[in-house]
């Protein structure tokens, strides 16, 4: 347990937590709506901090980030919890996964949680930012990725953590929902080079029902990072009845193509999960006509993921011939100089 940052202490020993869009006002020995962030005795502490439910190396592709040190790995890593309740997700085993009761009872999370990969020990409140810096270096990788859940909610772990990771030479992402707060954003743009962030609806009803948050916040992240000059991914996931018709679809599209036609929009095909079982996959009809209304919008890259057989390879804006051959997370082909289109030396943008 840790004291957290980002709040204001309020009369009468409440607190206002003012890392996330939540802004969560909360009473003495109450949790803020994230579930770790507990008000005790006025001040409010994090009981998430260094207590880790996922450490793995992933190919960079799969954040997913296709303009950002392609071919490469990166460490990834998430303690649990959220600040979304999506009916959806497909990480919920740890995102919506409660810890309060086993923090309550002084004990670590236990073996349920998806766990380590390669490395013999469980999460613990020893498991500090230096070790994994070391553990990203050991194993080659050229990143830190705090993902899998919402990294904001561990965001005083991910914070020092990042610095550590500037020193070492190794670069910062956050895959992320965005519902981050402007001070959140000015602490960690110092440190943070590359974001996804997943758009999930256009539309302020869809976000209150089905993730019980709201739509501009995300929408201004996008906008500050980008004007910040962190390198911009975008995902949707596109589920069918949800956010699948064609004016919700374009009106992504104009959006993101207005901040920065050279921001990746990836596609997403959904698989049946947690609370939505019950859908059937994204057709192909769909996808197609989500990545024909990017491309129609202006926007240069637009990428198609969980379906395999299209859209995952990188064309040049200008000249429209393949630059980056994929089959799923490989790199099968590359036809780049110098991060140039090899056929009209047009620049591909983004870190490599």
């Amino acid at each position: 347990m840790k004291e957290a940052g980002l709040y204001t202490r309020l009369d009468n020993r409440w607190v206002q937590c003012q890392l996330c869009a939540h802004s969560c006002k909360i009473p003495e020995s109450k949790f803020g709506f994230c579930g770790v962030r507990q008000n005790i005795s006025g001040i409010l502490y994090t009981h998430n901090y260094a207590k880790l439910v996922a450490a793995n190396v992933d190919p960079v592709e799969k954040k997913p980030l296709y303009h950002f040190l392609p071919g490469t790995s990166t460490f990834s890593i998430a303690s649990a919890g959220c600040n979304f309740r999506c009916g959806f997700c497909q990480n919920w085993e740890i995102s919506q996964f409660d810890p309060r009761s086993l923090m309550l009872a002084g004990t670590s999370l236990d073996k349920r949680s998806k766990g380590f990969d390669f490395i013999n020990q469980y999460p613990g409140d020893d498991f500090s930012a230096d070790k994994v810096v070391k553990l990203a270096q050991q194993f080659n990788c050229r990143s830190i990725a705090y993902t899998y859940t919402e990294p904001t909610i561990y965001f005083e772990f991910a914070l020092e953590t990042a610095k550590l990771a500037k020193e070492a030479g190794l670069r910062n992402i956050f895959v992320t929902n965005g519902y981050m707060s402007r001070e959140a954003i000015s602490l960690l743009v110092p440190y943070l080079d590359a974001v996804n962030i997943d758009l999930k609806f256009f539309k302020e009803s869809s976000y209150q029902r089905i993730c019980s948050a709201s739509l501009g916040p995300v929408l201004d992240s996008i906008q500050l990072l980008n004007a910040a000059g962190v390198w911009i991914e975008i995902t949707t996931l596109i589920i069918p009845g949800q956010n699948d018709t064609p004016e919700e679809l374009r009106a992504m599209a104009k959006f993101i193509a207005a901040i920065n036609k050279d921001i990746p929009w990836h596609l997403s095909r959904f698989h049946a999960d947690y609370k939505f079982k019950d859908y059937a996959p994204t057709p192909e009809r769909t996808l197609k006509l989500a990545y024909d209304l990017g491309i129609n919008q202006g926007l240069h890259y637009v990428y198609v993921g969980n379906f395999g057989a299209w859209g995952q390879d990188t064309l040049c804006s200008s000249c429209r011939k393949l630059l980056i051959k994929r089959e799923g997370f490989q790199i099968l082909e590359s036809h780049l100089a110098k991060n140039s289109c090899v056929f009209c030396q047009t620049a591909l943008p983004g870190v490599f």
